[in-house]
Order: C-alpha cells, then structure tokens, then sequence
C-alpha cells in the first residue's frame, strides 16, 4: 500500500523496494535528482520519464527538505 510522503511523493514496500517515487509512477526521487544534477533540465526529465514538471519540482522540495533536517556529524 503506497503511502504519500510528501506532495507527489510516495513509498510502497512492493514499488522500487520501498524507495520514494513519483505519485503513481515507479520513477525513483533520486533518478530524478541525479538527472538534474547531471545536466538535464526539467522539461527534459519531465518529458523523459513521462511525468510533469510539478512531479520534478516536488522530488526538488522532497530532497531539499531531507537535507534541510539531516545532521553531519564531525568526528574529533
């Protein structure tokens, strides 16, 4: 059972291992991020994974907020 995360973002244990995904999609949060990186633009993604560019924006946000709350720590 897929539960959402985050706007248009979901995890089902039985889609992608669990991994966050697109909203009734299987297209992983980080293969779109690792897109972007790579220099793809967001209509290029969007277009690439058949979703739409406020699904790529969402796996922006969702990824933004993780790092946001996510806690080096600096070993002495």
């Amino acid at each position: 059972m897929a539960v959402e995360i985050a706007p248009r973002i979901t995890v089902d244990p039985k889609v992608r291992f669990g991994r966050p995904v697109i909203k009734g999609t299987r297209v992983p949060v980080d293969l779109i991020i690792g897109k972007l990186a790579g220099g793809m633009s967001i209509e290029e993604v969007a277009r690439e994974y058949a979703i739409t560019e406020e699904d790529v924006r969402a796996a922006l946000r969702y990824a933004a907020e993780l790092l946001a709350t996510e806690e080096v720590g600096l070993g002495s």
